[in-house]
């Protein structure tokens, strides 16, 4: 064996061992796992201007916690419910080619936590506050899929990308009343935080109140990857990955016992 093929497969190993290296890098490792219990900042109560000293008094001394939340829910006429991970998830869908055949990708996760306050007899007075996803969590039908979206693209495996924040919310079209068990609609607008980049978004809300104490619902938009800087790595056999992505959240919240 001459000694120019003896370089040329040395060359040939190494470019493989570096293939294999990135490969790893990106798809390789642990399933990403939650660093703690999901949970989202207490909601900040928007309560009616105080009008006698004593309420002035009430709402100086208030700080946003779980009691004062309670008491502003009670001065205001609403209900605070609580998001149930273990009922809700949120999602994201996208289409690409992979190895020559369209495909759906949808990624999901259970891992997501927030609260409402809910004035059924005044629906204009309903306020949410933020909602937080933990989208290292989030989890599609493929393995590698999964280790390449935490370590190459949602980055999500670093600790200060772990969580997606939904915040700063306003609600339109909501209507004038409701009805227990029939749904409405209505839109939310919020700042939807990735990787530290954030854009206002709206989704387009449906919401049941199944009963005084429980509501279920979705919500749903379309952004584009662009807008997050978010970039798919090179792999074998995946193309055309769409530039929209769907996100939806579906939701059972039920009502602080």
């Amino acid at each position: 064996m001459g000694n120019r093929t003896r370089i040329l497969i040395i060359a040939a190993v190494l470019v493989i061992a570096a293939v294999a290296v990135g490969l790893y890098a990106f798809f390789g490792g642990e399933s990403g796992v939650a660093s703690e219990v999901i949970s989202a900042p207490t909601l900040a109560v928007n309560t009616p201007v105080p009008t006698t000293e004593a309420a002035v008094s009430t709402v100086e001394a208030s700080a946003t916690d779980e009691a004062t939340a309670e008491a502003a829910a009670a001065t205001s006429g609403g209900v605070i419910f609580n998001i149930v991970p273990e009922e809700s998830q949120v999602s994201f869908a996208l289409s690409e080619v992979l190895m020559g055949n369209p495909t759906n990708v949808v990624g999901i996760t259970d891992q997501v936590a927030g609260q409402l306050l809910v004035d059924l007899a005044n629906p204009a007075a309903t306020q949410i506050g933020t909602i937080r996803i933990n989208v290292r969590t989030l989890a599609t039908d493929s393995d590698m899929r999964n280790r390449a979206i935490r370590r190459a693209i949602l980055q999500s495996d670093q600790d200060q990308f772990e969580f997606a924040e939904f915040s700063n919310i306003e609600l339109s079209d909501l209507p004038a009343s409701v009805t227990i068990g029939e749904p409405f609609t209505f839109n939310i607008t919020g700042d939807f935080t990735l990787r530290s980049i954030t854009n206002r978004v709206t989704f387009a809300a449906r919401v049941t109140p199944v009963s005084a104490t429980e509501l279920s619902g979705t919500a749903s938009t379309v952004v584009q990857r662009a807008l997050y800087e978010l970039t798919i790595p090179n792999a074998p056999g995946v193309a055309n990955v769409s530039e929209d992505v769907t996100l939806e959240i579906t939701f059972v919240a039920r009502a602080e016992s």
